[in-house]
């Protein structure tokens, strides 16, 4: 970062050096001279140090008028189930994906459809020119779009801009081609993303603009950049999918206005990104016929209960036998299988296991340790599910089945979608049977095996 400037001056005449010197050029005065930090003529520069939000008076927290925040819908259900409702206004958001996922794409369309609603928007280009971003609008359709595009990447202009034209909505793509002139520091180092960032975030706070910044990410899916971004920001939001499929995931990490670890589903099309209403029919299996190794999952993402295939193969390993998961935690099927081999006496000590979600969908929650422990005993023996069955539950390394939030949810969800049977723990089995579900409540491992030889 710019070093500030140094200047001496002397005690006791005022007068002021360049460098230090041991006798006063003004007053002749010897060990006089003292180091001070040169200070701007008032009104000339701002304090890049102030505070994001504006200051007030201290108050308790029965004294302040709580109001609703108001949202602006973007035209996009999916994307508005993310972000909790809408735009807000003055809030910042930091969404990032891998190159070619679609990020750009999608706010495109976003800011179309808040322009056609009667919200003033701006899209900063930092990565392209305004006639690539022209042709991509033509490519989606947006042929008559007014949405403005600035195509610059110093900080000092994109400021003076947002200040002028006061857009409800602007985007900056992406944070780490910008620059500031008061930093030597190349375009996307750290000093410069988070000074950019900040003054930004600053802007769009006193401004009352909502912001969204596009950041890059790492080969390992971070977000590129100083993790204090992530602390400047209201809402960060992550891409995830293969860009050798056609659908795409947006799921929240951080959102100080709606829920945190909400996701978004999108398919790509010639058209752009179009929302997917039931993603369930995404990741549930397209078999005519049932067949060993797979078990259906009631999964919970954000607020909403989601139905995802769960596939497990067993087969006959060599000296070092293999343990492969994918969508799932590698860890956590070690010790399942141990689990299912101590508690349920179904032995894998031979035998290669792989697992996978289908969809390329992300399960992290241990709800799934049922469905996963299911499906490579079917696998195992050979025998499939019945048609029509879920499962979901914690297993814990004593055996036991232990409830998943939003239980009663989840049975709705799957009743809904037309499955007739379910394996679920005790401590969530409904206190009213749901029409047309078969719910076997289980407390330990064994009894779930035992309920799935039954149904089957």
């Amino acid at each position: 970062m710019a070093k500030e400037k140094s200047i001496y001056s002397c005690t006791e005449c005022g007068g002021t050096s360049a460098k230090w010197l041991g006798k006063c050029p003004h007053c002749n005065a010897w060990n006089t001279l003292v180091e001070t930090v040169a200070q701007p003529p008032a009104g000339t520069a701002k304090n890049r140090f102030a505070s994001l939000a504006p200051a007030a008076a201290v108050m308790t927290l029965s004294e302040i008028e709580a109001t609703d925040i108001a949202r602006m819908p973007t035209g996009l259900d999916e994307l508005d189930r993310v972000l909790g409702g809408g735009i807000v206004d003055g809030g910042v958001v930091l969404i990032g994906g891998d190159p070619g996922i679609g990020k750009s794409t999608l706010l495109l369309q976003a800011l179309d459809a808040l322009q056609r609603a009667g919200m003033p928007t701006l899209y900063v280009t930092g990565e392209e020119s305004g006639a690539q971003v022209a042709l991509r609008s033509r490519r989606l359709g947006l042929d008559h779009s007014q949405v403005q595009v600035l195509a610059e990447t110093q900080l000092e202009k994109i400021l003076a801009t947002l200040d002028a034209r006061k857009p409800g909505i602007a985007v900056i793509d992406s944070i780490q081609t910008v620059y500031s002139e008061q930093l030597t520091s190349a375009p996307g180092s750290v000093a410069q993303v988070r000074e950019c960032a900040a003054h930004l975030t600053r802007a769009a706070k006193s401004g009352g603009s909502a912001i969204v910044l596009v950041g890059h990410v790492t080969k390992e899916g971070a977000l590129a950049g100083p993790r204090v971004l992530e602390h400047m920001v209201d809402t960060v939001l992550y891409f995830e999918g293969d860009t050798h499929s056609s659908f795409r995931l947006v799921r929240a990490i951080k959102n100080r206005f709606g829920a945190v670890n909400e996701i978004g589903v999108f398919a790509m099309t010639e058209r752009g990104l179009k929302g997917v209403s039931n993603p369930s029919a995404i990741f549930l299996s397209q078999h005519s016929e049932p067949v060993p190794g797979s078990c259906v999952l009631v999964t919970l993402e954000g607020t909403r209960p989601m139905l995802v295939e769960i596939q497990a193969l067993v087969d006959d390993g060599g000296p070092s036998p293999r343990r492969l998961s994918v969508g799932l935690d590698r860890d956590r099927l070690a010790m399942l299988l141990a689990v299912l081999h101590r508690h349920a006496g179904v032995a894998c000590l031979d035998q290669d296991v792989f697992v996978n979600a289908v969809g390329g969908v992300r399960i992290a929650e241990p709800a799934a340790d049922l469905a996963v422990l299911l499906a490579i005993t079917s696998s195992l023996r050979g025998k499939p599910l019945p048609k029509g069955f879920v499962a979901f539950g914690e297993v814990g390394l004593a055996g036991e089945v232990r409830p998943a939030p939003r239980g009663q949810e989840r049975l709705r969800e799957a009743a809904k979608l037309g499955f007739s049977v379910a394996v679920v723990p005790k401590a969530n089995a409904p206190k009213k049977p749901i029409e047309g579900l078969t719910i076997h409540a289980v407390d330990r491992v064994d009894e779930a095996i035992a309920a799935m030889r039954d149904s089957a």
